[in-house]
């Protein structure tokens, strides 16, 4: 994409004058990474997505593939069995893989950020090396447990609770719409629990390393969901449920500002699922619009296409700019919450509209599950409400204007 504009403070004073240069363009290990990807999906992926996607299927043998290909651990350093790729990398491999497939980069998406960093972040060494490493290698799939019955978008209500019982956590509670922790090659999940409260009776978090297998530990049938049929979702229920005093992640109460630092990465990578989803649709969209004819001549000949198309092509490189943005601000290592923000805010939208826009063009067609653009309609929606729905982002970008 080149650089993309230089930014400067010209009302500063002179002494502290600068400019920031943002430059989008992939190095050439992004590149190939990116062509690794879109090689993958095509060959990998394309042929059987719809198949899963009916069957409700989970393709464990697709992500040993993309363990093979070292694509578990992209933002975990080398120590830990990662390849500390970089915000970008992960951005332009997950963009690949979601024009193709949005369950399978859901699936990714999940276990790169919210289901591994938190790991990166707080995590001991012993910690990082029991826990991260299997991860990051691809041996095992991360989840984190956030969302309960009565806790979504207001995160400080959970209900789940912990306490320490000699040298145990006792664990009991219910989480539910939770992604990664029911298939194959989950190790289990960290769960953000209250475990007390301050003393003037605020409540504290904590979050807690909760193995599969452990008595108490219950893990719920799949949810039946309107898209996202190959993600595996589903209710984790805690009845006294005990493990080890060292499966704390991180300061005892501190668990919320784990969750909070590690949702700022996962919204970069919910963006760039509504980037590729975008994407997708326009690129289907096109096809289907030169090829099919009406009133004796393409339908992309008729103004009412060309305008719907110039419009997805218009909000699809809008979100682009917006998800690389954030990316490079986090590989740079400057503030990105905002941004972050603002680009899950906008991709997610402009994802919706597109595939709406993608179905219309595509007629009754569309509307039939023998063209994938109805596929990736139904993936659309859920983009706007995982992750912090869309009214959470904007009270997210309100409280930086200073409301």
């Amino acid at each position: 994409m080149g650089t993309w504009g230089t930014w400067l403070l010209p009302q500063a004073p002179v002494h502290v004058l600068y400019a920031i240069v943002m430059d989008f363009e992939l190095s050439a290990e992004q590149q190939m990474l990116k062509d690794l990807c879109r090689d993958f999906a095509r060959k990998e992926i394309a042929p059987y997505a719809d198949e899963w996607f009916d069957a409700e299927y989970f393709p464990v043998e697709i992500f040993r593939k993309m363990a093979d290909l070292n694509l578990m651990g992209l933002l975990i350093p080398e120590e830990y069995g990662g390849t500390n790729a970089g915000t970008m990398a992960m951005v332009v491999a997950l963009e690949e893989l979601g024009k193709v497939d949005q369950s399978i980069a859901t699936t990714l998406q999940a276990h790169l950020t919210i289901g591994s960093l938190p790991f990166l972040h707080f995590g001991t060494k012993e910690q990082k090396h029991k826990w991260l490493a299997p991860l990051a290698r691809g041996e095992r799939l991360g989840a984190f447990g956030l969302t309960e019955p009565q806790a979504g978008s207001d995160a400080a209500n959970i209900q789940t609770t912990a306490y320490l019982d000699g040298d145990s956590w006792v664990v009991n509670g219910t989480k539910c719409f939770i992604t990664n922790a029911g298939t194959p090659l989950s190790y289990g999940l960290v769960a953000l629990t209250t475990s007390g409260k301050t003393d003037d009776g605020k409540k504290r978090y904590s979050a807690i390393i909760i193995p599969k297998g452990t008595p108490g530990y219950t893990i719920g049938k799949p949810y039946k969901k309107i898209g996202w049929h190959t993600v595996d979702t589903r209710e984790q229920v805690f009845d006294n449920v005990r493990v080890p005093r060292e499966n704390l992640l991180g300061q005892e109460g501190g668990g919320f500002r784990a969750f909070l630092k590690t949702l700022e990465c996962g919204r970069i990578s919910v963006a760039t699922l509504g980037l590729s989803l975008a994407e997708a649709c326009l690129e289907m969209s096109v096809k289907y619009a030169l090829e099919r004819k009406t009133f004796g001549k393409p339908l992309a000949s008729h103004q009412a296409i060309q305008f719907k198309l110039a419009d997805m092509a218009t909000q699809a490189e809008m979100a682009k700019l917006m998800v690389y943005r954030a990316a490079w601000l986090r590989d740079q290592g400057r503030p990105f919450a905002t941004e972050a923000a603002m680009a899950k805010l906008a991709s997610s939208e402009i994802a919706v509209k597109t595939a709406e826009e993608a179905v219309q063009i595509h007629g009754g067609y569309g509307y039939t599950r023998e063209f994938p653009v109805s596929r990736f309609y139904l993936d659309s929606k859920i983009l706007t409400i995982g992750e912090g729905t869309s009214e959470v982002q904007r009270m997210v970008i309100a409280r930086q204007l200073g409301c």
